[in-house]
């Protein structure tokens, strides 16, 4: 059953990350009336937001953008760097929010940027568990079933959280990108629900990916139960 469950949030990540790639190609062809480009939205947010040390820089591939709290950098992919549009507007505007976020100490940033490491670390260990048992290099006969289980946990454990961090932390960046894009008129009454609707696929990518990691958590444990029964 719960294999049913880990396929089924499979499906349905794969079908949000497609819909959001088509809404991203559809708001890319409508135009901001005031004809800014992704970088120019960038750097007026952050003035706006009187942040003068961070850079808006372009990085090469599609749906790549991100805020880089170690340098400082929004970093854009070409088609919203360059482009004029509402899709463009909108993710630059976003990824200012974690700008802002980062420049006003915003407490749930503040936590997921200290998990990295740990969260890094685990994946890391993950996979080698994982190669290791599929490989059947005697990693279970070393520790014993119910141990190498309860390392996955806390591996997981650290995954998950992370993953639930994310989700206020994506969200403010967004509502902080929002309520902008409206007040200073970088969007109109007409193309302002396209951005929302835009952020809101972004949004919807981040929670079947904290509801999957849930899952995935819940069935280790169940295992490590069922196994000392």
């Amino acid at each position: 059953m719960i294999w049913l469950i880990i396929i089924f949030f499979m499906i349905v990540g794969g079908i949000v990350s497609s819909r959001l790639k088509n809404k991203f190609k559809k708001y890319s062809l409508v135009p901001l009336s005031n004809g800014m480009t992704g970088k120019d939205v960038a750097e007026k947010m952050l003035a706006d937001h009187g942040i003068r040390d961070v850079k808006v820089v372009s990085v090469p591939g599609r749906l790549t953008d991100h805020y880089n709290p170690a340098d400082k950098t929004v970093n854009l992919s070409p088609d919203v760097y360059n482009k004029c549009s509402v899709a463009s507007a909108a993710v630059a505007a976003h990824e200012c929010g974690h700008a802002v976020q980062h420049a006003t100490a915003y407490s749930w940033l503040q936590m997921r940027s200290a998990m990295v490491p740990a969260v890094a670390f685990s994946s890391k260990m993950l996979n080698f568990i994982f190669i290791m048992m599929f490989l059947g290099a005697g990693f279970l006969g070393w520790f014993g079933i119910d141990t190498a289980l309860l390392v996955v946990i806390i591996f997981q454990s650290a995954i998950t959280l992370f993953t639930l961090v994310t989700l206020p932390v994506e969200f403010d960046a967004s509502n902080r990108a929002l309520v902008w894009l409206n007040r200073k008129n970088i969007t109109n009454q007409q193309n302002h629900p396209l951005a929302v609707d835009a952020l809101k696929w972004a949004a919807g990518t981040y929670m079947v990916a904290a509801l999957a990691s849930l899952t995935q958590l819940a069935y280790y444990i169940m295992l490590y139960l069922g196994n000392r029964d």
